[in-house]
C-alpha cells in the first residue's frame, strides 16, 4: 500500500519542522510506503524557509503564492499525490502523527475503507467550552440529517482512498471542506469506521484558526449536501460502503 500524507501549512513556523520530523519518523508497517505532500498555503511568517530546508526524498513541496484556505491546499495536495490512500495531517501538532497507523489497521484488516480518527475532549484537550460544543453540534446535525451515528465530523484525521477523495470533488476552500467530505460520503452511503485518537487543542494565542463562522458554514454545507441529488450507487460500491437509510 502506498499512503499519501497531505499536510496543508499556513503560518506554522513554530511547529512545522517538528511536525514534519515526526511524520517522517512514523513506524509504518513494512508493506506501507509513505509519501508526504506539503502545501505551503501562502505563509508569511518564516514557514517557507523552514520547508526549504527539508531534504528528504519522501517529501514533495507545493506552494500557493497567496493564502487560499485549507480546502484549497488539500485539493492541490491530492492532485499532486500518488498514493493508494491519503490522510490529512495538519502541521500544528494538535494531532499525533505517530497514531496514523491506528487508522491504517482497519484497512489492512479488510474491515474498512474510510477511517476517521475520533477525538475525546477533556479538560486538557480543548481550549474552550464553545469550541467543543460547536463541534458536537455540527456532528449531531450531520447525524440527524443523514440518519447515522458518527462521533467527530470535524476531525482532521480522515483516511480514505485517494481516488475516492478526488471523486468527491471537494470545492470548499476553507475549513468547510471537513463538512463537505463527510456530507458527500454520507450521501453516498459511506459511513466512516472510527478509531480513537489523542488530541491537544491550541489556544487562540498559540495560533488556533477555527472560528464560529466555520461552524455556521459547516451547517450550511451539510444542509446543501443533504438536499442534493443522490450520488450514483456505484460510488459507494467502489469505496466498499453500504447504502444507509439516510443516504
Amino acid at each position: 500500500m502506498r499512503l499519501s500524507i497531505l499536510i496543508p501549512v499556513y503560518n506554522e513556523a513554530a511547529t512545522v519542522a517538528s511536525a514534519l520530523s515526526r511524520v517522517l519518523h512514523v513506524d509504518f508497517p513494512a508493506h506501507v510506503a509513505a509519501e508526504v505532500v506539503v502545501v505551503d498555503d501562502g505563509s508569511t511568517d518564516g514557514t517557507s524557509a523552514q520547508l526549504d530546508a527539508v531534504d528528504d526524498p519522501r517529501v514533495r513541496l507545493v506552494r500557493h503564492p497567496v493564502n487560499r484556505g485549507k480546502g484549497a491546499a488539500i485539493r492541490t495536495a491530492a492532485s499532486a499525490a500518488t498514493g493508494d490512500y491519503m490522510i490529512i495531517c495538519d502541521a500544528d501538532l494538535e494531532y499525533a502523527p505517530e497514531e496514523i497507523p491506528r487508522l491504517l489497521a482497519p484497512v489492512v484488516a479488510g474491515e474498512a475503507t474510510v477511517v476517521y480518527g475520533t477525538r475525546t475532549f477533556g479538560s486538557n484537550t480543548a481550549f474552550s467550552f464553545w469550541y467543543v460544543l460547536g463541534n458536537k453540534a455540527v456532528t449531531m446535525f450531520a447525524n440527524v440529517a443523514f440518519n447515522c451515528w458518527i462521533s467527530d465530523l470535524e476531525t482532521c484525521f480522515k483516511l480514505l482512498p485517494l481516488d475516492l477523495y478526488r471523486d468527491l470533488d471537494i470545492r470548499s476552500t476553507g475549513f468547510g471542506m471537513e463538512a463537505e467530505v463527510t456530507g458527500k460520503l454520507l450521501r453516498r452511503g459511506i459511513r466512516p469506521f472510527e478509531v480513537p485518537i489523542s488530541y491537544r487543542a491550541r489556544t487562540r494565542e498559540q495560533g488556533k484558526k477555527l472560528t464560529w463562522r466555520d461552524g455556521v458554514e459547516a451547517l450550511w454545507i451539510l444542509s446543501r449536501e443533504r438536499m442534493a441529488r443522490p450520488a450514483p450507487s456505484a460510488a459507494a460500491v467502489r469505496a466498499g460502503g453500504k447504502p444507509s437509510p439516510g443516504g
